[in-house]
């Protein structure tokens, strides 16, 4: 994005760009759609932040719908198998590049360290749930900001390099357009809409199947979700592993190992993994009926990317305006370096989670995957020593694991 809109097409400079990142970074939920929602509305108005932001997450959507009709119809057909054999360690060794990346940059001194390693014994050993690891987290951040500043001042923006790449639509000193101004009328109007577009949902769901229908259930859980996604979407998987899997039981485990296999392959945000849990949930409890199981997974997937979404728009809608007002550097950086270091406890502690059900299927009592072992560590060693992308990582390690299955 930044290669296109600020160095290419000049639709926004530089300082401009990095000060509504800074704030999606605030902000729960996927940060680049947030990013593309912001710089569209305040390029285009309401209706260009609705078109990138939605046009950012369709395309992605209806592919995963497309794949998870496949996994669920075809998955057990050999060929298919065999792929997803090699791509399941290949994406634990992306998962575990992700934890080291996250906290090379954030882990700087013994007090971040001291939160991560809590974050990762919490949800592993004491299995606290992922919003209070949250919650702890930027509190202890913002105290963390007001008692020893030094050491919470490390994380939460992205700094720039200082480069001009020529005039921009959007400039540094291009005067806030008036469709961008706060104004009171506005924010209410936000506020309602965004209450109206979540209620009016939720209230068809409720009033067609009920409180405890699936459909429902999805759209209230992945609501939760959309509010604690700090972090990006490695960061909100374990939550909805522990909702979708453990709660729940819209999906086994190793569906969501194999569901974030085929989100790495797809273009779009990760994120979009939860339409690949929605369609899974929606086809196993066939909540249209046996014979329209795509049609229930469909909608079941539709449903999650609805409520998943909604609060983005939202949030850059209701506070774009306000970080219009200012092009200073934002002042919420101390909690979510609290909630950044967390983070990297909680992805680690998704990888323990993803090697343990791919290297031991049957339990740690049972056989060990050799081959599954050797293409995790291949794949992390390309990743870490040879940046090899993530495209390529998952086409040659499907190809090795089809490879594998064809002479088993």
């Amino acid at each position: 994005m930044h290669q296109e809109l600020v160095e290419r097409r000049r639709w926004i400079s530089e300082r401009r760009f990095l000060h509504a990142l800074n704030y999606c970074m605030v902000l729960p939920g996927p940060e680049a759609q947030q990013l593309a929602t912001y710089i569209g509305w305040l390029m285009h108005k309401t209706r260009g932040g609705i078109v990138a932001g939605g046009l950012f997450v369709l395309p992605s959507l209806f592919i995963l719908i497309a794949l998870s009709w496949i996994y669920m119809a075809f998955g057990h057909v050999g060929a298919v198998a065999g792929i997803l054999y090699g791509i399941k360690p290949a994406v634990t060794a992306i998962v575990i590049f992700a934890a080291y990346r996250i906290g090379s940059r954030a882990l700087k001194n013994a007090a971040l360290w001291s939160i991560a390693a809590a974050a990762f014994i919490a949800i592993f050993a004491a299995k606290v749930p992922f919003p209070y690891i949250v919650i702890a987290a930027g509190i202890v951040g913002y105290i963390g900001g007001r008692v020893a500043p030094d050491k919470f001042a490390t994380g939460g923006g992205h700094g720039g390099d200082g480069k001009h790449y020529g005039a921009a639509i959007i400039d540094d000193h291009t005067p806030t357009p008036g469709h961008a101004r706060f104004t009171w009328p506005r924010l209410i109007r936000v506020c309602v809409a965004g209450l109206a577009l979540w209620g009016g949902a939720m209230g068809l769901l409720i009033a067609f199947y009920g409180w405890e229908a699936t459909l429902t259930q999805m759209g209230w859980f992945f609501t939760k979700a959309a509010l604690l996604t700090f972090g990006g979407a490695y960061a909100v998987l374990p939550y909805v592993y522990q909702g979708g899997v453990e709660q729940y039981q819209w999906l086994t485990a190793t569906q969501m190992i194999d569901g974030l296999a085929l989100g790495e392959t797809t273009p779009g945000p990760l994120i979009m993994v939860v339409a690949f849990v929605g369609f899974v949930g929606g086809w196993a409890r066939e909540i249209f009926g046996p014979e329209s199981l795509f049609l229930g997974g469909a909608v079941a997937a539709v449903v999650v990317t609805y409520f998943t979404f909604l609060p983005s728009f939202v949030f850059i809608l209701l506070g774009a305006p306000l970080v219009e007002t200012t092009h200073g550097q934002l002042k919420f950086t101390a909690p979510l370096t609290g909630i950044t270091a967390a983070v990297v406890g909680v992805i680690l502690n998704l990888a323990v989670f993803f090697a343990y059900h791919i290297l031991w299927p049957d339990g740690l009592g049972g056989r060990f995957e050799w081959a599954s072992a050797l293409i995790g560590v291949a794949a992390f060693i390309a990743l870490f020593r040879f940046k090899v992308g993530i495209i390529p990582l998952i086409a040659v390690s499907g190809a090795l694991g089809l490879l594998y299955s064809l002479a088993a």
